[in-house]
C-alpha cells in the first residue's frame, strides 16, 4: 500500500479555500487568560495612616508616582479608586502624617501623584502604596527604586473583589 505525500503548498491552499468559502469550523474570539490578584508585599504596610486625604501633590513634588489599578479576572480599569501614597522624602521621613497623600484612579484606572523626590532609608530608596477601600480586597505595595536618583516610579495594582 502506497504512502499518501503531502505537499504544505496544497494543504495551505486547500486550507485557505476551506476558511474563505465557510466549510472550516468557526474561527472564535481569543479571551484573555485570567488575571491574578495583586498581592500585598511584605513591609507594605509600614507607617500606613488610615484615611490619608486626597490631595493635588504631597510637598513641593518633583516625584512622580504612577500607576493603575484594574479587576482581578477580567483586567478591566477601575475607575474611581482610592490609591494612598507615603515615602522618605527630601521633605519628610515616611511616618510623618506630611509625607502621606492619597489620589484617585482616572477613567481608565490610572493614577498620578507628585511628590518629593525619595530617598533611601535603611539603605533602599522605596515607596508605600496602598489601596484599603471595603469594596475590593486590601493591598499594601512597597515598589524600590533602581536609583536613587530615578524621578519616577510606577505601581500596578490587580485588585480582588470582597
Amino acid at each position: 500500500m502506497a504512502t499518501p505525500s503531502f505537499d504544505r503548498r496544497a494543504f495551505l491552499v486547500t486550507g485557505s479555500s476551506a476558511l474563505v468559502i465557510g466549510t472550516a469550523a468557526p474561527i472564535l474570539p481569543a479571551y484573555a487568560q485570567s488575571l491574578a490578584p495583586t498581592e500585598s508585599m511584605r513591609g507594605g504596610a509600614n507607617n500606613y495612616i488610615p484615611g490619608a486625604a486626597v490631595v493635588d501633590r504631597i510637598g513641593g513634588g518633583g516625584f512622580w508616582m504612577s500607576g493603575t489599578v484594574r479587576r482581578a479576572g477580567d483586567g478591566a480599569p477601575l475607575a474611581g479608586q482610592r490609591i494612598q501614597i507615603w515615602a522618605h522624602t527630601t521633605e519628610g521621613r515616611e511616618s510623618d502624617p506630611h509625607s502621606h497623600g492619597a489620589t484617585l484612579t482616572d477613567a481608565n484606572g490610572v493614577f498620578r501623584l507628585e511628590m518629593p523626590q525619595i530617598v533611601p532609608t535603611f539603605g533602599q530608596p522605596h515607596a508605600h502604596l496602598a489601596y484599603d477601600s471595603s469594596e475590593f480586597k486590601t493591598v499594601f505595595l512597597r515598589p524600590i527604586l533602581a536609583s536613587a536618583r530615578d524621578t519616577s516610579l510606577e505601581a500596578h495594582f490587580v485588585l480582588q473583589p470582597v
